[in-house]
């Protein structure tokens, strides 16, 4: 057993990219649900200790941490998915930033500005996705991953995000095959589609519901 605990809202969120690495990885973790009634009403204890008063909080053992995209960045050095050198992991991190400066965005649209600003954000999206259809070109023609020769933590974190969108956005990616391809080829990965095909991964929603 790794002895990991995620601890997260019971959707997918920020926790998702962790998650699907450590699926990836073929590797167990515990999940412990926080209600949201209890976060946002004082009710939980958890909210005490969290450093910046966020989620997800992730164990190993007795080490504690914090801050999704630093767990991702942990759990792909442990796992070799943070880059061969020095060179890869600042591409690798950099392409995360990317990904974050979009999640970012995303979430505000969803949160406080579907109705009113969702034609402008599907209207802006390709501008965005872009950057990421030709950071792929450049590696391996598009038949790779983002950086590299192997699946980093970053690949984990654009796939959850762009699976997000394609909920809201179907057709998103039309213009965009080699994201497309990207993620047929993420998912298909063995271990990973044993995970997206579990009754805990289809039940999880995206965003709390409204």
């Amino acid at each position: 057993m790794s002895g990991y605990v995620l601890t997260y809202f019971p959707v997918r969120g920020r926790a998702e990219p962790i998650r699907l690495l450590l699926g990836d990885q073929g590797v167990s973790w515990d999940e412990e649900e926080v209600q949201f009634m209890d976060w946002f009403g004082g009710k939980s204890e958890i909210k005490k200790e969290a450093v910046f008063g966020q989620l997800p909080q992730f164990k190993d053992g007795g080490f504690v941490l914090y801050q999704s995209n630093s767990i991702l960045r942990y759990l792909g050095r442990k796992y070799g998915l943070a880059g061969s050198d020095n060179q890869e992991s600042a591409l690798i991190d950099m392409v995360n930033d990317g990904v974050e400066d979009l999640r970012l965005k995303f979430t505000r649209l969803v949160f406080f500005e579907f109705e009113s600003g969702k034609e402008k954000y599907e209207t802006d999206l390709p501008n965005h996705l872009s950057a990421f259809e030709r950071i792929l070109s450049k590696n391996g023609e598009g038949k790779k991953y983002l950086v590299g020769e192997k699946i980093s933590y970053a690949d984990y974190n654009l796939l959850d995000l762009l699976q997000g969108h394609i909920h809201f956005f179907p057709a998103c990616l039309s213009s965009f095959p080699l994201l497309t391809a990207l993620i047929e080829r993420i998912s298909s990965r063995p271990k990973l589609s044993e995970y997206l095909k579990s009754e805990a991964r289809i039940q999880r929603p995206i965003f709390p519901k409204k």
